[in-house]
């Protein structure tokens, strides 16, 4: 018998996706072209478009969550913030694994109810921190050695979308979780300022957050800029190291002679070319096939949401020190 005859075939895993708007339709048009998926079906609470997305990705749409049990092995779930820990819960008691869109919840006691229910119920639990997946980040990983600076910027022009959060918790929360993991320490120190523009809520904030490793980070998140720009520079013994997310390359640049006349060694680290949604998709369907623990478990989105909470909490006691714009307690969106 041939090896190809010889090879088992898996089955695919059974898939849906409940909300899709922006984030929840590129979801569906991914699982469309993996192999090792089956697309069941869509659910939205808006039913026209519901129906518009099936349509177009030739699959079903579905009457809601409930009509999942049974059909479905696993779901990407992308609906408002809010709604995170309750439909989830929902989802993982029905005994489906899920990957829930960043921020894994509204409130770090939601986050725990998340966690807890996956926990009990022995289901996977993956949180959307797509740029933990960009080739960029999984280049930079593969030549980290002990980073004492960060500068990042992540600007993004206006869109409707995502209006429930603020910026902190919207974009800048991606990179919060990126530092977490590259720095692998605890956050000693924030300190931030940020402002209301376009909505009720903060659109533009800086932060500036100390590791108990002594590496410093400075973090800035726009979502009112007249230009998008995604990269994260960062400094660690002789070298510094350029990253940008749109292009998801990286330039690395060594000193190999320091001195009043340095030589420098630019080298542009190999990254795979390959959309982030597609790899992140792809171990989340891994885990649910083997089991092992996600990337971005549950506990990691905890992580980054307790810090953007941090950052929240001192974009609004600096407000309230300086008694400028009017702010919305970070308590009443992250308590």
């Amino acid at each position: 018998m041939s090896a190809a005859q010889n090879k088992i075939v898996q089955p695919k895993i059974r898939v849906a996706v409940v909300g899709v708007g922006d984030f929840g339709r590129n979801h569906v048009r991914v699982y469309r072209e993996m192999p090792e998926a089956e697309l069941v079906g869509v659910v939205d609470a808006n039913a026209d478009r519901a129906a518009q997305v099936a349509a177009e990705f030739g699959t079903s749409s579905l009457p809601g969550m409930e009509s999942l049990r049974g059909r479905v092995d696993a779901v990407s779930l992308a609906v408002p913030t809010v709604e995170h820990a309750r439909m989830g819960d929902a989802l993982l008691r029905m005994g489906l694994d899920v990957l829930v869109e960043k921020p894994i919840a509204a409130s770090l006691g939601d986050a725990d109810e998340l966690i807890v229910a996956a926990r009990e119920t022995g289901r996977i639990l993956q949180v959307g921190h797509l740029e933990r997946f960009n080739p960029a980040v999984v280049a930079a990983e593969g030549i980290l050695g002990r980073p004492l600076f960060f500068e990042v910027h992540r600007l993004g022009v206006f869109t409707p979308r995502s209006l429930d959060i603020d910026v902190v918790f919207d974009v800048m929360i991606h990179d919060l979780d990126i530092l977490l993991a590259l720095v692998g320490e605890p956050v000693t120190d924030v300190k931030a300022v940020g402002i209301p523009v376009l909505t009720d809520k903060v659109d533009i904030a800086h932060a500036r957050i100390e590791f108990a490793s002594g590496a410093v980070a400075n973090v800035t998140a726009s979502r009112v800029s007249t230009e998008r720009v995604r990269k994260m520079r960062f400094f660690q013994d002789h070298e510094y190291i350029s990253l940008d997310y749109g292009r998801r390359d990286v330039l690395r640049v060594r000193v190999g002679k320091p001195g009043p006349t340095p030589e420098f060694a630019y080298e542009k680290l190999p990254t795979e070319a390959r959309e982030p949604l597609a790899s992140e998709l792809e171990s989340f369907l891994q885990c649910v096939r083997t089991r092992q623990v996600p990337r971005v478990d549950g506990d990691a989105g905890r992580r980054a949401l307790e810090l953007a909470n941090r950052v929240a909490a001192s974009i609004f006691e600096h407000a309230q020190r300086v008694q400028v714009g009017a702010f919305v307690s970070p308590q009443a969106i992250s308590s």
